[in-house]
């Protein structure tokens, strides 16, 4: 064999072993209804656990993109991700989940941070579904939340909440707060606001009105989250949240998920579908871990320096 054809033959041969290769990277397309650091983290903890589980950057290519808080953007994305056929789209935020789940009935979806699945029409019940969609929820009982405001601001009554009125898992949280603070002769005070600017002027009209504002995973409020700290600050109400994130920003305190461990989470349903399990044989889960993180700093900007019980149970302290 001359040497020319020698190198013909590797030279194919390279070709044939880059696209087995080709063949054998796997995608996986990852979308966000906005950029903040509790959605960042759970998109962080998604690559990591893939990463863990052997899919680094030479077993699967990832793609990501943001809508930028915008739901027609949103819905943009999910018909790109359809055309791309990944081989599993991944959905941070409820709104992101939606329009995913609207653009395919075929295409693998694993949804997360969305705090009720099933208000949300993602899937039909919290049990292996048969369809393309499972994910993991970030929905907290509303008890223990309550039980944190009343440690934050004991004899609070009045608790105001901004929220997004279009956003799905926000009105779910409204509706089921305001029944929990029922139970204990205590009312809720709703602050709309559709966009991330009727943020801070939400939260003004709660001056006076309230003895603490609370402020769910909602993705407009959460976004800017700095203009809300500052009318709490201004005004003196303790700002409690759910998102622990949240809290190293200007809140007093959150029991809420970690968001990088949901990622986590995530990431292995994510692996299994990579290894052929379909999505439908999967049962949405809840975020496993709560932890309690404190602000004290914040506490004493707002008016509510923190008790030694409360500093003490906390996980976490911001200094």
């Amino acid at each position: 064999m001359s040497l020319r054809h020698r190198q013909l033959l590797a030279a194919a041969a390279a070709v044939l072993s880059l696209s087995a290769s080709a063949a054998e990277l796997k995608s996986v397309a990852i979308t966000a209804i906005v950029d903040h650091p509790a959605l960042d983290a759970a998109r962080k903890g998604v690559t990591d656990q893939l990463k863990a589980e052997g899919f680094g950057e030479d077993k699967v290519k990832v793609q990501y993109q943001s809508a930028q808080g915008n739901p027609a953007t949103a819905g943009q994305i999910a018909r790109k991700f359809v055309g791309d056929k990944p081989d599993v789209a991944v959905a941070i935020a409820t709104p992101s989940a939606q329009a995913l789940v609207a653009a395919s009935k075929t295409l693998p979806i694993v949804f997360t941070a969305v705090t009720d699945p099933v208000a949300a029409k993602l899937v039909s019940s919290w049990k292996a579904n048969g369809t393309n969609v499972t994910g993991v929820s970030d929905m907290l009982p509303l008890g223990p939340q309550v039980d944190l405001i009343l440690k934050v601001k004991p004899g609070a009554k009045r608790i105001g909440m901004v929220f997004s009125p279009g956003e799905v898992n926000s009105t779910i949280v409204v509706k089921e707060l305001k029944a929990e603070l029922a139970k204990r002769g205590m009312s809720l005070v709703e602050a709309p606001a559709p966009r991330t600017v009727d943020v801070a002027p939400a939260a003004k009209s709660l001056i006076g009105k309230v003895d603490a504002i609370y402020t769910s995973t909602d993705n407009n409020v959460v976004s800017t989250y700095e203009s809300l700290v500052a009318v709490a600050n201004q005004a003196k109400l303790p700002l409690i949240a759910s998102d622990t994130d949240s809290v190293k920003r200007g809140a007093i305190a959150a029991l809420g998920m970690n968001y990088y461990d949901m990622g986590r989470q995530t990431g292995k349903i994510v692996v299994r579908i990579l290894k052929g399990e379909k999505p439908g044989a999967i049962a949405p889960e809840v975020g496993s871990k709560l932890s309690l993180t404190v602000n004290p700093s914040a506490a004493m900007k707002q008016g509510a320096p923190l008790s030694a019980a409360l500093l003490k149970e906390a996980q976490n302290t911001i200094k």
